[in-house]
């Protein structure tokens, strides 16, 4: 027997490796199954080159728990390690034998790759265990076994052992502040977590964890719908099936395998959970890779595993770097060439699929510029009133000889609405935007397409819907046209400070009056809606009643005036109100006295037929 010092700078450094390199105590699990793995592929590696006579079936991972005498055991029947290797690849701390490995020996297979990058990952161990030992041999013919303890100081015992088995077996002498981790049903979950994907099966107990390999290694033409689904359950247990997926597969200039899928939002979907997982060699790293991701794609969910993804020394989460980016620009570009495949090739799926998906799309659109000019051809709007589907562009093209440059919308898909029917009955197509990014959308597409602006359909009186030959242009002695008289009483009756009216004759019968706000007036009110609780009275915008003197109504009520001015007042207010109810621009605190109101006047309007 003999004994030895670890070989580091400091003997300070291993109780700072003990409590600052890892975040996670969990993580010691992750670093001696990979570990263990290594060794196994290692063996594998040197069985195909040497074409020594070992078995593939005996390659396995045991892992047993003892909460009577507070141990962990981590078996692998891999290519362990003779007394003099101790020395070099757990004595000398931080020398990684994965790296030296691989200087020696390159695999033919891209499935098989070495996961330990740092050295680091044995040491782990010591944040839950109060004294640690190896039983080793090696795979080397007449090898004799080596056993190994430390207690976590810097001094360790080394010597011979009588171990028959090929392989290492790590003890982990569990100290009282983790006895947690004796819990099997704990350590079966964090080891489901960490190592569902991992190459050798993996037993804990008599209970194999790892199953199946990751979709992600098959080409994307083995692999069925039911797959893709299946794989994505096992992700996302408590989440509705993906709408669609995007298979990634890249060998150059970085390797990069994955699935990425488009979820099912509803009311319930929740943003903030179950995110993109990443996996560096089949090991589960993080579920917080956003660094890797564009905001904009950051709602996706999905694996990624990569050899290439530049990981901190704790292996928890990404450095930022060059190949990093170049990850992240692929990625998107990958995404927009699923979503324009789709919309050329199945355009009826693409606008199935649309409410799920316009969210990325706009974002994406506002937050890249490549993403842009590849995204442009199918931002889509649905036509309100109708199953059609048309961008921007389109909308601007088939109005282009009633209207020049004006993009028209509604935030309602009322078929039955007077007011759309005006619009439909001129052929103008209006867009239907009711999306918490259409305001936003407008005001980037409104910079980025010539002379075009973007107007709700109750933001101005387009010259297009008006019926001039119905106009009451008649002058009355004072000068005053019929429509300005309407116009100005219907003013006075309201009398309020914020509300101008205006008497036009549209080219429809049906709509009484409408409430118009100014475009840019309502884009700064909704945007201040979203980021404070109260507007300001000032942001509120300045209303116009548009009342429209071809409706049989409002001459009515015009006639109605000289004979009973209490009525007439009652009329005025209601159709202001109701105009105000139909386009959700009632406040809330109106509503009672609105429906006071509406009581009085149907009572006094069934009183007067009776007494007719």
């Amino acid at each position: 027997m003999s004994k030895g010092t670890l070989k580091i700078h400091s003997e300070n450094i291993l109780p700072i490796i003990k409590k600052w390199l890892y975040s996670d105590k969990d993580i010691f699990i992750r670093e001696l199954v990979s570990n263990a793995t290594d060794a196994i592929y290692k063996l594998k590696v040197l069985s195909d080159e040497n074409s020594l006579n070992i078995d593939e079936g005996s390659y396995r991972i045991n892992i047993e728990l003892n909460k009577e005498e507070k141990w962990i055991k981590i078996t692998d029947t891999g290519i362990g390690m003779t007394k003099d290797e101790v020395k070099q690849y757990i004595a000398q701390l931080a020398f990684s034998g994965a790296e030296e490995f691989m200087k020696k020996y390159t695999s033919k297979d891209e499935k098989e790759q070495m996961i330990g990058h740092f050295g680091l990952g044995f040491y782990s161990a010591f944040m839950v265990s109060s004294k640690v030992e190896i039983s080793t041999l090696s795979y080397k013919e007449e090898a004799t076994g080596a056993f190994w303890s430390c207690d976590g100081s810097s001094s360790y015992t080394i010597k011979d052992d009588k171990r028959e088995e090929r392989g290492t077996e790590i003890t982990l002498h569990i100290n009282d502040e983790s006895l947690e981790y004796l819990e099997e049903s704990k350590f079966e979950k964090i080891l489901s977590t960490y190592c569902s994907f991992l190459p050798y099966p993996i037993f804990l107990g008599d209970k194999q964890i790892n199953s199946q390999d990751p979709l992600w290694l098959k080409k994307p033409s083995e692999c069925t719908d039911e797959e893709y689904l299946d794989f994505y359950r096992k992700l996302y247990p408590m989440e509705q099936d993906p709408i669609f997926w995007v298979h990634l597969n890249v060998d150059y200039p970085f390797h990069l395998k994955g699935i990425l899928y488009f979820p099912k939002i509803d009311p319930r979907f929740d943003f903030q959970s179950s995110k993109i997982k990443l996996f560096c060699n089949r090991v589960f790293v993080s579920d917080n890779c956003k660094d890797l991701f564009p905001d904009y794609l950051t709602i996706l969910r999905g694996a990624i595993d990569s050899p290439d993804i530049p990981l901190n020394v704790s292996r928890s989460y990404l450095q930022m770097d060059s190949t990093v980016r170049k990850l992240s620009t692929h990625i998107a570009k990958k995404i927009t060439d699923k979503l324009s495949t789709l919309h050329k090739n199945d355009l009826e799926a693409f606008k199935k699929y649309w409410p799920e998906i316009e969210m990325i799309i706009k974002l994406g659109m506002m937050q890249d510029e490549k993403f842009y000019e590849r995204a442009k051809n199918f931002l889509l709007w649905k036509v309100a009133g109708t199953d059609e589907h048309i961008t921007a562009e389109d909308a601007i093209e088939a109005t282009k000889d009633i209207v020049s440059g004006k993009v028209f919308y509604t935030q309602e898909d009322n078929e039955n609405s007077s007011f759309l029917k005006l619009y439909r009955e001129k052929n103008l197509k209006v867009l239907l935007a009711k999306g918490p990014l259409d305001n936003s959308i407008f005001n980037f597409l409104e910079g980025k397409l010539e002379k075009t602006s973007f107007q709700r359909i109750d933001g101005a009186v387009e010259e297009a819907l008006l019926d001039s030959s119905k106009e009451k242009t008649l002058l009355n002695a004072d000068g005053k046209s019929e429509a300005s008289e309407i116009a100005s009483s219907f003013k006075s009756i309201l009398d309020l400070e914020n509300v101008d009216v205006e008497a036009k004759s549209l080219s429809s019968t049906d709509l009484p009056a409408f409430v118009m706000i100014d475009e840019k007036a309502r884009r700064m009110r909704d945007y201040l809606s979203m980021t404070q609780k109260e507007i300001p009275k000032e942001f509120m915008g300045k209303q116009t009643l548009v009342i429209n003197t071809n409706n049989a109504l409002i001459n009515s009520i015009s006639k109605l005036q000289i004979k009973n001015k209490e009525m007439t007042q009652s009329l005025v207010r209601q159709i202001y109100d109701l105009s105000l109810l139909s386009q959700k621009e009632m406040h809330p605190e109106s509503i009672n006295s609105f429906i006071s109101r509406s009581s009085e006047v149907m009572e006094k309007l069934a009183l007067m037929a009776s007494e007719s």
